[in-house]
């Protein structure tokens, strides 16, 4: 509570100031006719009143000149009238330019506020709202509701401390009160405040009350106080605050709440699954055993049973957990929304001082207006009071048996002008459904275009708790911005706290509720459609999105509503199909919700998007995400944080349902935190997801609160560190960056150790300083190393971005995990790695680094100028990273695998912007993408030219290392074969992935925002299609991509770019990076090689132990041949040289050769090494060892292949086969060694002959496919119009370029249909 004080003016001075602003008020004043006149327009504009009657509470630190007033104190208290200085104690603060307007507000009130006041009767001033379903005119008036059982919905109880104050005139015994001129510096009471909480603070001309105990009683200050008259006003405090609908989401949090105990170590267990510590590979690699985890609370044990690699986390991890349990103390908190998110509501009172004696009747009038006043402020805002008895009218106001929709603008406060608007709508009141929500908008001409434009705007449900909107309301209007056009809610606009423009409008005094259609009963004598509608209905569900649904679309399928089911159509394609929203139409939605089975929780997530307002619908949606575990819930919570904004109020099931998940699981906890967190910059829905994340707040416990803010402190000091390096030139951004590094160090002594925002389970306590660097992009994000405080695991690397929003990043990688779960699910690992991505801000965020990976683009580079048009640049890298051949197969395996993964999702997502430093391999193999600021086939261009002009990216050289130069062609067809697997099994899971993205849509993201976008997905996803269309569509992809030189050409482009960038003179000594051809004496040098053993193959190979200088260990297989090569080679190099003699085979024993070789070519490798130092040291030598591919020689080496190479040398074609309904489809997917006459590699194409064909009109060609003795089609032929296939002949043709290459006839009776077999090619046609 804050009161405005003003000491009273002379007589002189009240002639001078009234002549003065007489004219201003005249101009504002606005009287209409219809207007009491209550005499006191000379009283008001005598007096002081320059602070406006409510408006945004500017807080005041506390000056030296502040002084306290304990004498005030104690008349508040009811004990002395108050000894106030005789002097000014208004300082006269700067105000905003529209309390700057020299106006005293009006304090004349409309008919409604004062008409029948001598009638009022004193009601309970504690409605309950329940949640009920009646439809009713109330004949009698009164809003006495019967409380209910729901958390959200109960009778909220909102404790009352006594706080009680009175605002009142009282009989006045003296025309001016009397001040003392005591204790005018008021040091005295400043010592008194500083020991007593209770005080009466006057601080720059506010005056605050804090912690008040009892009743207060205020007003003008007489020397005589009388007993109060009876139009006193009683105000108490209520903490949760005076607006009904906050007070009850803060009673239905608390009892969430309580339903999960801290004593409860069923939920409240405060472990979360940690992968920390990373073990060799060798210790796991071929071990099986069973797990059980056990923990000291009675929830279940984990039990895991991994198989060697098989189950990744537990082969890689050791798992740990970590204790954030919420304690005993938490269970006696208090939910106050406005403690948590430091809200300041003062209601500021402009007491004016009246001089004359004042008739009873007036007073008590006024009295009664004021009372009014303040409980429609109170009941529209959030403030912490509210009138002790509400008056209200004893009946409703008389209204038609069936109203139309009608209310009156008043006045928009704030606003220098005044006037007066009925609005009507033809439209019935009773046809509104529960979830109408009026909009209004404030307009004005522009003075100088003429022009409309809108000034504010505001917006309101019409039911709340299902009572229709009665009385007067205050809107508070958000000023200068447009609403979105295409989604309105009630979180769209804050109307519990006041604004600079307000807008009163004023209702009918009706008590009309909504009653809840019943649904209809279902008939029993609808006849069963015929096959052609229930099969349209099935290709309408395929659209799986109801943006993606025409009209007539839509028609259709509520017409055929009776018929549709899970499995031939979507819950959410049917209930949007609706004509509209009015009672007929919901009870009929009601009957399809009623009978309609799930097969699949997450079929529901459709009913959550902005097309389903109702919330009956929404209710059945949350009660299937129910059925979701934890984990599972936690795949999906961004989504399910945006759609709060489409709920109808904070007290949903919705919101219920995240809260209960939040006791039970601290991983959702953190992740909903953080994301409520970053949701709260957006424009619209700020305080709706601000109540909220106080409510998770409260949930999670005084130990979680402390540590999310270590995290937000943590996150603050990154934010300022990155800003000052990206602001600082180019030659000091090294040096600022060490400089500020030093912040990040004094946190970590202030906090010991601190959980990553990333991952709640890691915990790191420090940071490697000189591991940290940023990077030379446009953003200059941050590298930061962080100490893990497990001590046998590596830093933790995170990469911390300051202007780019990782809002989309984080989309496009929930996808993607989506998939490879769905992958995992179906039994296909596609050796993703999916680094995890988080916006902490606006504009701001944390992505983890991946260890051991690198970008193309460095690879390009090291291959020289024109890496990036080299066919083998891939390979050789590998090969130098794994001299060892089974290392070297198990990355081309993870190449593969990861590669095919994806080719699907990029597509699939439309990843723009692909160039060769957003594509990183590691070393194990594994290819991954990075940097998704481009999607959904949003392309940059270059003028008209778009960049990425390939469906994703896989290029030759890709190519060129799956197959090891061409040498395993059949592997280029496995890999078409993954893929198309892959996609298909994806395309299976459709609905999914729209519902996710639609669920987005209105996220404000830059690249997925409208139905085009969503389209764009759909398209890729191509769900209407068969498997076989969809192999064969993505197939022509794959080709599209493989043979799109533009994409070469991009990253030729981009790696001249990135080194004119960065440009070619020699980086300084802290910055340079040396290139590994110029660490080649440092790194390179060998210090022993011992040959190990030998395997018994018809060739040998000789396992050789490699120890390099630098103390790297690795290996590599030789054979006896290649060590001769090797010395040969050193002889025509060191001709004058003495070289160690070499063991040839003229020099071997009869029997133990292999051991006396092994022996002696140990001797020579010793004698090499310790030799001379140009010896040692020789390309050739280093390259042997060391590379394995950099000479031609080495080429000759066999590699093992990625599976068993085929021993069917016999030429053959794979086809499928499929006859449904009169239509014979053949896939033909693959040839195998095909050749020409003269044995070289056919161009080939095939040719379809569906025999007998008396007319010749059978014949069917597929497209040629250039050189290849294994080409690769995936193409579909098609014949319609067969009846049987009794006595069909399919003939095969194989042509290249004219010539005949083979031929089948294949009776069609008698093959496997929907099988992929392979079929013999002959020679000739039979």
């Amino acid at each position: 509570m804050a009161y405005f004080w003003k000491m009273p003016l002379t007589q002189d001075e009240l002639q001078e100031e009234q002549s003065e602003e007489q004219a201003s008020y005249s101009m504002y004043h606005f009287n209409p006719d219809s207007q009491v006149s209550l005499g006191l327009d000379q009283i008001v504009g005598e007096g002081s009143s320059e602070i406006p009657f409510y408006g945004p509470a500017y807080s005041h630190d506390l000056e030296e000149n502040d002084f306290f007033l304990d004498a005030a104190e104690e008349h508040l208290y009811g004990v002395n009238p108050p000894q106030i200085p005789h002097r000014d104690l208004y300082f006269g603060n700067p105000t905003s330019h529209w309390q700057q307007v020299r106006v005293p507000p009006t304090i004349g009130f409309r008919p409604s506020l004062l008409s029948g006041c001598s009638n009022l009767s004193v009601e309970n001033s504690y409605p309950t709202y329940p949640i009920g379903t009646l439809y009713d005119y109330c004949p009698h008036g009164g809003n006495n509701l019967s409380p209910t059982a729901d958390e959200f919905g109960s009778d909220v109880e909102k404790e009352n401390k006594n706080l009680n104050f009175y605002i009142g005139f009282e009989h006045i015994d003296y025309q001016y009160p009397v001040f003392s001129d005591d204790n005018a510096s008021g040091q005295g009471m400043k010592a008194k405040r500083r020991n007593d909480s209770k005080a009466f603070l006057v601080s720059s001309g506010e005056t605050y009350l804090t912690n008040l105990p009892r009743e207060l009683t205020t007003g003008p200050v007489w020397t005589s106080i009388s007993s109060l008259a009876g139009w006193s006003i009683q105000l108490v405090e209520v903490n949760q605050g005076s607006n009904e609908s906050i007070a009850s989401f803060c009673n239905g949090v608390k009892k969430i709440r309580d339903a999960y105990p801290a004593f409860d170590l069923t939920t409240n267990t405060g472990k979360i699954w940690s992968i920390t510590t990373t073990l060799s590979d060798e210790i796991l690699c071929k071990s099986k055993f069973k797990v059980s985890i056990l923990t000291n609370c009675s929830s279940p044990p984990l039990h895991l049973t991994p198989c060697g690699k098989c189950f990744g986390f537990l082969y890689s991890y050791v798992t740990l957990y970590m204790l954030l349990s919420l304690q005993l103390e938490d269970d006696q908190s208090q939910f106050n929304v406005n403690q948590l998110l430091q809200y300041t509501y003062i209601w500021k009172l402009c007491l004016i001082t009246i001089y004359i004696f004042l008739i009873e009747n007036a007073v008590t009038e006024l009295s009664a207006a004021i009372s009014h006043l303040i409980q429609v402020f109170s009941s529209s805002f959030q403030t912490d009071f509210q009138p002790a008895k509400i008056l209200r009218s004893p009946s409703c106001a008389d209204v038609d048996l069936d109203p139309h929709f009608s209310f009156t603008v008043y006045a928009a406060h704030n606003i220098p002008a005044a006037w007066l608007k009925r609005i009507n709508f033809p439209v019935l009141i009773k046809s509104l459904p529960n979830e109408t929500i009026l909009t209004i908008k404030l307009f004005g001409v522009n003075s100088v275009s003429k022009n409309t434009e809108i000034l504010a705007w505001t917006c309101s449900p019409l039911y709340q708790k299902q009572k229709f909107i009665h009385g007067t309301v205050l809107l508070s209007m958000a000023l200068y911005s447009e609403p979105p056009t295409t989604m309105i809610a009630p979180g769209i606009c804050d109307t519990s706290l006041p604004a600079l423009v307000t807008l009163q409008v004023d209702f009918p005094d009706t008590n009309l509720e909504f009653i809840k259609p019943d649904p209809e009963e279902k008939r029993d004598d609808l006849e069963e459609p015929a096959k052609e509608c229930l099969k349209h209905i099935a290709r309408l569900s395929q659209k799986h999105s109801l943006l993606l649904l025409l009209e007539q679309e839509k028609r259709f399928l509520w017409f055929y509503r009776s018929y549709c089911n899970n499995e031939n159509c979507s819950l959410s394609l049917v209930l949007g199909s609706a004509p509209s929203w009015d009672r007929k139409s919901i009870s009929e939605m009601y009957t399809v919700l009623r009978e309609w089975s799930f097969s699949n929780p997450l079929e529901a997530l459709g009913l959550l998007t902005f097309s389903f307002p109702d919330q009956d619908i929404r209710r059945t949606a949350v009660q299937q995400m129910e059925n979701l575990s934890n984990d599972e819930l936690l795949e999906y919570l961004p989504q399910l944080v945006q759609v709060i904004k489409f709920e109808w109020s904070l007290e949903s099931p919705l919101v219920k349902l995240l809260l209960c998940r939040s006791l039970q699981s601290i991983q959702v906890t953190h992740r909903l935190y953080w994301l409520l967190k970053d949701a709260q910059n957006e424009a619209h829905f700020k305080s709706w997801y601000q109540k909220l994340l106080a409510a998770v707040q409260f949930c999670a416990g005084k130990t979680l609160n402390d540590e999310f803010s270590k995290e937000r402190k943590l996150i603050k000091i990154l934010g300022d560190v990155a800003e000052k390096v990206k602001a600082a030139s180019d030659p000091k951004k090294q040096e600022v960056l060490k400089m500020e590094i030093n912040k990040l160090k004094q946190f970590f002594q202030e906090v010991n150790v601190c959980r990553l925002p990333l991952n709640p389970a890691v915990v790191v306590r420090g940071i490697d300083a000189d591991a940290c660097s940023y990077f030379t992009s446009n953003a200059f994000p941050l590298k930061i190393s962080f100490i893990n405080t497990e001590t046998l695991s590596r830093n933790i690397n995170v990469i911390f971005k300051v202007g780019d929003d990782l809002r989309q990043d984080m989309l496009v990688l929930q996808i993607i995990r989506v998939m490879d779960r769905i992958w995992i699910q179906e039994g296909l690992d596609m050796q993703m790695i999916i680094y995890k991505c988080l916006s902490t801000g606006k504009g701001q965020g944390l992505v983890q680094m991946v260890s051991d990976a690198t970008t193309l683009a460095k690879i390009h580079r090291e291959s020289g100028l024109i890496g990036p048009l080299k066919e083998n640049t891939i390979k050789k890298w590998f090969s130098h990273h794994h001299p060892l051949e089974s290392s070297y197969q198990e990355a081309i395996k993870n190449f593969f695998h990861s590669c095919a993964g994806w080719c699907v999702v990029t597509f699939i997502l439309g990843v723009c912007d692909r160039h060769n430093d957003n594509i990183m391999l590691t070393n194990a193999g594994h290819m991954f993408h990075i940097d998704f600021g481009k999607i959904l086939g949003h392309a940059q261009k270059f003028g008209s030219i778009k960049r990425d002009r390939a469906p994703f990216i896989f290029t030759s050289e890709m190519e060129y290392f799956i197959t090891e130069g061409g040498k395993n062609p059949q592997r280029f067809q496995e890999f078409v074969e993954l893929c198309c697997r892959a996609y298909n099994i994806v395309r299976k899971h459709s609905q999914l992935l729209l519902n996710l993205l639609e669920m987005m849509l209105h996220a404000g993201l830059p690249e997925l925002n409208s139905v085009h976008d969503l389209k764009y997905v759909y398209d890729n996803l191509r769900p209407q299609d068969s498997d076989l269309q969809a192999t064969s569509h993505f197939t022509r992809k794959i080709k599209e991509s493989l043979e799109c030189f533009p994409v070469k050409l991009n990253n030729l482009i981009h790696t001249l770019a990135q080194m004119l960038a960065t440009g070619f003179a020699k980086p300084t000594d802290s910055q340079s990076v040396p290139r590994e051809s110029n660490m080649l004496d440092a790194e390179r040098s060998i210090a022993q090689a011992t040959i190990l053993g030998f395997s018994k193959k018809p060739d040998s190979l000789y396992l050789v132990q490699v120890v390099q200088t630098c103390q790297v260990v690795t290996f590599v297989e030789k054979s006896f041949e290649q060590f001769s090569k090797l010395h040969s080679h050193l002889q025509k190099q060191f001709p004058s040289h003495t070289l160690p003699e070499f063991p040839h085979w003229w020099h071997l024993p009869f029997t133990d050769l292999e051991y006396k070789r092994m022996k002696d070519l140990n001797l020579y490798v010793k004698q090499l090494l310790n030799g001379s130092s140009n010896l040692s040291n020789n390309e050739h030598v280093l390259s042997f060892f060391l590379d394995g591919s950099k000479t031609d020689w080495l080429e000759e080496s066999a590699l093992v292949s990625l599976g068993p190479k085929s021993t069917e040398q016999k030429p053959g074609v794979q086809l499928v086969i499929s006859y449904e309904s009169t239509h014979l489809t053949i896939l033909l997917k693959h040839m195998r060694n095909i050749h020409l006459p003269d044995g070289s590699a056919p161009t080939a194409h095939a040719e379809f002959y569906l025999l007998p064909d008396p007319e010749e009109v059978s014949r069917r060609k597929t497209k040629a496919v250039p050189k290849s003795t294994d080409p690769t089609y995936n193409e579909i032929v098609v014949y319609d119009a067969v009846t049987e296939l009794q006595g069909r002949v399919l003939q095969l043709i194989v042509k290249s370029k004219g010539t005949f290459v083979g031929a089948i006839n294949i009776q069609l009776n008698s093959v496997p249909l929907n099988e992929e077999k392979w079929y013999p090619l002959g020679n000739s046609i039979i």
